[in-house]
């Protein structure tokens, strides 16, 4: 038999459980930006591609409409998708440069 110490020894600190603030505000960065920015996107492409479709009116509008809503689950991949959320943000800006260059320079053909 062995004898118990009477000795009473310090609690250990608890061990830090879940994820840091650095890994929670990089998930809400890119909630963020899958939501705002994804749907920015598909606005700026609906746009872009209504002005610049060769079609009546009516049918450009639809058609752009339709294409946005694909690009529109496509971005929010995307963002979550990206090694980090400075990533994401940044792919976000890049696929928004060409629809906003149309819409800025067809800015009178409407």
């Amino acid at each position: 038999m062995q004898a118990q110490s009477t000795t009473a020894q310090p609690a250990a600190k608890p061990r830090k459980t879940g994820p840091g603030w650095r890994y929670r505000v990089g998930v809400g960065v890119r909630a963020l930006a899958a939501i705002l920015g994804g749907y920015a996107l598909s606005a700026a492409w609906a746009a872009a591609l209504a002005l610049t479709m060769p079609t009546v009116r009516v049918e450009a509008a639809l058609t752009a409409t339709m294409a946005a809503l694909a690009i529109y689950p496509c971005a929010a991949m995307w963002c979550f998708g990206a090694r980090s959320a400075r990533r994401a943000v940044g792919g976000l800006l890049v696929a928004g440069a060409v629809p906003a260059a149309i819409l800025l320079l067809s800015k009178g053909a409407a």
